[in-house]
C-alpha cells in the first residue's frame, strides 16, 4: 500500500481537524479540491481512512473518570465471546486482545469511583473471565496520533 507525498500531506491535515473543507486543504497545498476528494475517496477505499470523528470532552459530560482494566480469561479461545460481550457495555471505550498476564486490555470512562466499581463488576461477571486487575488513570496527558502520524510523513 504506498501513499506518496501528497496523500501524507493531506492525511497531516485531516488528523488535525478532520472537518477541514477539501477547498483549504486544495488551497495551502496548491492542488485543486477535486484531487484532494480524489485522494482521500483512494485512502479510504485502501482502508487507510477509517473514519473522521470529533474529539469529545468527556469530562465535561459527567464522565472523567478512566480506568485501565486487565482481564484474567479462561482461555483465550474464548476472547473473541468475551470482547463481544464488552461491546454491549458502554462504559468500555477501548478493548485489546493482549499477550501477558491479561488476555484482554480495557479503557473504562465513568462518572466517579463507585460508577467505575459497578462497571468492573459487570465486566467480571462476563463468562469467561477469571478475574480483573484495575488501573486508575490520574490525568490523560497524551491522547495523540499526531507524533506517529509525523513519524511516517517523513519516512
Amino acid at each position: 500500500m504506498k501513499i506518496d507525498k501528497l496523500d501524507k500531506q493531506i492525511l497531516e491535515y485531516l488528523v488535525r481537524d478532520a472537518r477541514k473543507p477539501f477547498t483549504e486543504i486544495a488551497k495551502d497545498l496548491l492542488v485543486s479540491p477535486g484531487t484532494i476528494h480524489v485522494r482521500v475517496k483512494k485512502m479510504e477505499s485502501l482502508g487507510i481512512i477509517k473514519s473522521t470523528s470529533i474529539s469529545v470532552d468527556y469530562e465535561k459530560l459527567g464522565f472523567g473518570f478512566i480506568a485501565y482494566v486487565g482481564l484474567y480469561t479462561k482461555r483465550s479461545l474464548s476472547s473473541p465471546d468475551i470482547i463481544e460481550l464488552l461491546r454491549e457495555v458502554p462504559e468500555v471505550t477501548v478493548a485489546h486482545l493482549a499477550t501477558g498476564k491479561y488476555g484482554i486490555f480495557c479503557k473504562i470512562r465513568c462518572r466517579d469511583a463507585s460508577h467505575a466499581k459497578d462497571v468492573i463488576f459487570r465486566i467480571n461477571d462476563i463468562e469467561g473471565v477469571e478475574n480483573t486487575e484495575s488501573m486508575i488513570s490520574l490525568e490523560e496527558s497524551i491522547n495523540s496520533n499526531a507524533g506517529l502520524l509525523q513519524l511516517i510523513i517523513n519516512e
